[in-house]
């Protein structure tokens, strides 16, 4: 073989392996985004062929859909690649509000950009901490939102017997414990699994979980997607770096 041929070979191997590491990064990618279709597939059958309302079919994609901050987090999913679907799960929501489409999406029963915040909630927590290589405190963040007020949600309406008001938001002390509840432990699972678990791992997480119920007692037309989710993980990343 001639010595002018070999900058070629090189080339062509640099390629290859170029091609591979896409290839590994698309299998992730395509898992998680086969597994949203088929909770908004889900979500919408349920509306549409069942008694169930938009408002329990959305909090169907309002908890599956935060699980996909886990696949990213275990896939090591590429920063831009969060931000990007982030923002065109954004766009989607928007388009749903105002065009009720997916109404397994956006409630067609009450005016929120609740959908909007969590995209937008998602995209700033892969841009804040993937750099920083501590997606943990991301996924703290989504999947408090996700599981705490998701199932707070559904406690507070189906069993509230003790509702408040705030800012004209009506609210249920079921539902804001539930809350208080449910994120502490999510907080206290992710840690614990990172770091392992202790009473400075519990104590992080009473506080935190107790954060985000106030933070969502507080909210006003969705804007708890975007609080709660960047509250909680500014706040359990700060505890935990003292």
């Amino acid at each position: 073989m001639s010595y002018h041929c070999l900058p070629v070979m090189s080339f062509s191997l640099s390629s290859i392996n170029y091609q591979l590491l896409t290839i590994n990064e698309l299998f992730p990618i395509g898992l998680t985004t086969i597994y949203l279709i088929l909770v908004i597939v889900i979500a919408e059958a349920l509306n549409r062929l069942t008694h169930f309302g938009a408002e329990f079919t959305r909090k169907i994609v309002h908890i599956g859909a935060g699980q996909v901050m886990l696949f990213a987090w275990i896939f090591n999913i590429p920063a831009w690649v969060g931000i990007g679907a982030a923002a065109i799960a954004a766009l989607v929501a928007i388009v749903s509000y105002f065009l009720p489409i997916l109404p397994s999406i956006n409630s067609v029963g009450r005016k929120s950009l609740g959908t909007f915040f969590y995209a937008l909630s998602i995209g700033l927590l892969v841009a804040w901490f993937w750099p920083l290589q501590l997606p943990q405190y991301a996924a703290i963040g989504i999947l408090v939102m996700a599981w705490g007020d998701g199932l707070a949600a559904v406690v507070g309406q189906r069993f509230g017997r003790h509702p408040y008001t705030l800012w004209g938001s009506r609210k249920s002390w079921e539902g804001t414990l539930v809350m208080a509840g449910v994120s502490s432990l999510v907080t206290f699972l992710i840690l614990g699994a990172v770091q392992g678990a202790s009473w400075q791992t519990a104590g992080i997480s009473a506080a935190v979980g107790s954060f985000a119920a106030l933070l969502e007692a507080f909210s006003r037309v969705g804007i708890d997607n975007l609080t709660v989710p960047l509250g909680s993980a500014a706040l359990s990343f700060f505890l935990n770096s003292r």
